[in-house]
Parts: structure tokens; sequence; C-alpha cells
């Protein structure tokens, strides 16, 4: 088990690169761990069961010539992840997780901000997409306070995705979006 320092991280070292199919697995960890695991300020695990993804969903995504995935490791560990995909005129972001271990330290914060600025350079994004579960109103809430606003786009949850099974009725999704014309 790796022993994480409680110390400020110095944010010009903690800077998102390239994943591989090599991180894969990692990514997969990372990402059922933060939706759906014990830990961390904000999870799914009181109202969707199972995994969030699978290797095989990472991969496909992973392969996917107008996407990547984005990580950061710090002291071996995946500290975080977020996918970025080229849609038309907007960039979609995507399994967004940062370890519990290094929650509530504003690298969130930074990796979205990070993730902002490569979809607007490298994609030529004018606007950034997602889709949150409509039940985690302080999930929700942290994309509003980074710009995001909700759109009235509002779907059933995708069963049909296996990405979990809902442990509560009405379970849905809806959609964000953040306008980044005017990032640098």
């Amino acid at each position: 088990m790796v022993t994480i320092r409680q110390n400020a991280f110095d944010f010009s070292r903690f800077t998102l690169k390239n994943a591989t199919p090599d991180h894969c697995d990692d990514i997969c960890k990372l990402v059922n761990m933060t939706y759906r695991g014990k830990a961390g300020w904000t999870r799914e695990t009181d109202i969707i069961s199972g995994n969030r993804t699978h290797i095989g969903e990472i991969t496909a995504a992973m392969s996917r010539p107008d996407a990547q995935f984005l990580v950061v490791y710090r002291e071996r560990l995946l500290a975080a992840c977020i996918y970025l995909a080229k849609e038309q005129q907007h960039a979609y972001i995507g399994f967004f997780s940062v370890h519990p271990n290094f929650q509530g330290r504003g690298i969130g914060k930074h990796v979205l901000q990070q993730a902002e600025i490569i979809a607007k350079q490298q994609l030529q994004a004018r606007k950034i997409v997602m889709f949150v579960v409509s039940q985690r109103h302080e999930l929700i809430a942290f994309y509003q306070r980074r710009g995001y606003q909700r759109t009235d786009r509002i779907e059933e949850y995708p069963l049909h995705r296996g990405i979990g099974t809902p442990r509560v009725h009405g379970l849905t999704i809806e959609y964000l979006e953040k306008y980044i014309e005017k990032l640098v």
C-alpha cells in the first residue's frame, strides 16, 4: 500500500499526461473506486450497484482517434484521470475521477481546469458537455461552482450501457455544459 503524505501539493508538478493502453487497468480500478467505492466525498454507492465501468469500455474509449484519457500519477498511484472526446464543436468529459486519498485538496478543480484548456487548445472545442446522475446533487453543485450549467436534457439511467443497476426508482442522468471559448 502506498502511503500518501498530507502536505500541500505543488500543482506545477501535478500535470495531466496522455494515458497509454498500459494505464487501462489503473483507470478502470480508479473509476470504479471513486464512483462506487466506500471512500470519498461523493459517490454513487448508495444509489447504484455494480461497477461503473469495465476494462472493455475503457479500452474502447481510449482507442477512439478523436479522444484521449489524461492521467496523473503521484507516488506510483493513479491520483486522477479524465476523459476527453471531440464531438462536433464540443468536447465530452467523462470518467473524471480523483483518488479518495487526494480528494478535498483542490486537485479535482485543477484537473478539470487543465482538461478544459486541453479541450479548447487541442480539440478546438467551444464548449464542454458531460452527463451526471441527476440525484447526485453535491456533484452537480461542484460543477456549477466551476461554471457548468444544467441543460434541459434529462434521460433515464442508461441500463443498456452496463454501468450499474439503480438501487433507487426513477434514476436519471442529466447533461451539463460550459462554454470555454474565453479560456486562455
